[in-house]
């Protein structure tokens, strides 16, 4: 048995195991629950802030190695960051539509928000921009924290090359495999907080009050993969003329292999062979575009980030205007683009964002029993964005390359 497939059933199981123990109602039981519950959940926080800081910055260093040419990078950059913000908006559109209801607070263990629900919006974005390095660490302000990313990220993109900068990159890319192994830990013993969270989940069951939130939330973000799947992403072929039936075919090994790996990167062998040898994209297209959308290009990821971060403010009672939740499908954007390599990474980028500005994220390990389903569904509809990335680009430099 491939070790996805072993993984996704002991997944399935340890929800099925902890849903059970929830129903027994058994004090014992259920203080253990809350107790592993609670545990994983400051895991996720401890993780989750640095983790996404230097995926951000090892994404934006890699693009200054890049030698490939200037009309494929920019292409490239323009349909990923595009399909990309539809697939928020396109989440943002069924969140408005399907309305989730609020978790009730006394439901959660605790609530504490940092945010001011009648500050002018004005002053949450002056709030992002940092004025020393060291607080925003120091105050688990994320968005902060992703600015000074990109910043240095940037900064060291442009730097010369010299000594000094390969001791830079080395030193970053080696945190940063730390922090992948602490991750890859973490997720081993996985199994232990599903089975917490799921009886943590069942216990709390109050007339359906939990479940129908979750089951409404759980809609939205799937409905806004499959209209993204299903429709926006063929329409921006077929505005390319561009047949999205035959890109389908074509790529439709690539789509099945996603959606039971999890995992866009270890597809990419067979996304690479499917387009250049069932849909005949020219291997000086495929080979530059496919590795840099299978790192950045994460649509799945960016609806889900915003979807989950507007259901988790509000069931810790922070109102949004629409001129905020706008603000917020930015900052999912470019957070899913910075997602490069991080296992479970729109799950850990959402914790860092609530985490941040002190929303219940609590609300979190709820979701993580059902997160297993959702991330295959959001993966299949990565590798299929990442496709027609590919072939679009594929269709505006053909003979020009």
């Amino acid at each position: 048995m491939k070790k996805s497939n072993r993984q996704l059933i002991i997944w399935l199981g340890a929800l099925v195991l902890g849903a059970v123990l929830g129903l027994l109602h058994v004090k014992a039981i259920d203080a253990t629950a809350n107790f592993i519950a609670t545990v994983y959940t400051r895991l996720f926080q401890f993780l989750a802030v640095p983790t996404v800081a230097l995926a951000v910055m090892t994404t934006l260093i890699s693009f200054g190695r890049q030698k490939s040419t200037k009309k494929l990078f920019l292409r490239t950059i323009t349909y990923t960051l595009l399909t990309t913000l539809v697939a928020a908006l396109a989440g943002l559109v069924m969140y408005k539509v399907v309305s989730p209801e609020s978790i009730p607070r006394e439901m959660l263990t605790s609530i504490s928000s940092g945010v001011d629900e009648n500050a002018r919006f004005y002053d949450h974005i002056i709030s992002v921009i940092p004025n020393n390095i060291i607080q925003p660490f120091l105050s688990g302000n994320v968005l902060s924290i992703l600015l000074i990313a990109v910043a240095m990220g940037l900064g060291i993109t442009f730097m010369k090359d010299s000594e000094s900068k390969k001791i830079i990159v080395k030193a970053i890319e080696g945190v940063q495999e730390l922090f992948f192994i602490l991750i890859k830990a973490l997720i081993w013993t996985l199994p232990m907080g599903i089975v917490a969270f799921a009886a943590q989940l069942s216990a709390q069951l109050s007339g359906g009050v939990i479940l129908g939130s979750l089951g409404k939330w759980t809609l939205v973000i799937l409905s806004g993969n499959i209209l993204q799947f299903f429709i926006i992403l063929p329409t921006f072929l077929a505005i390319r003329k561009i047949n999205p039936v035959t890109v389908f075919k074509a790529m439709s090994p690539a789509v099945m292999m996603a959606l039971f790996t999890k995992s866009s990167a270890a597809t990419l062998p067979v996304t690479l062979s499917s387009a250049e040898n069932r849909l005949g994209a020219d291997p000086k297209v495929s080979r530059f575009v496919l590795p840099i959308c299978c790192t950045i290009n994460m649509n799945g990821c960016a609806a889900f980030i915003l979807v989950t971060s507007l259901f988790v403010m509000q069931c810790g009672g922070i109102e949004l205007s629409l001129a905020q939740m706008l603000l917020w499908a930015l900052v999912s954007v470019f957070a899913a683009v910075g997602n490069a390599g991080v296992p479970m990474g729109c799950f850990f980028l959402t914790v860092s964002l609530m985490t941040g500005i002190g929303a219940p994220v609590e609300v979190m390990g709820l979701i993580l029993p059902i997160y297993t389903i959702v991330d295959m569904v959001e993966t299949a509809e990565n590798v299929w964005s990442d496709s027609c990335v590919c072939a679009m680009t594929d269709k505006d430099l053909k003979g020009r390359i």
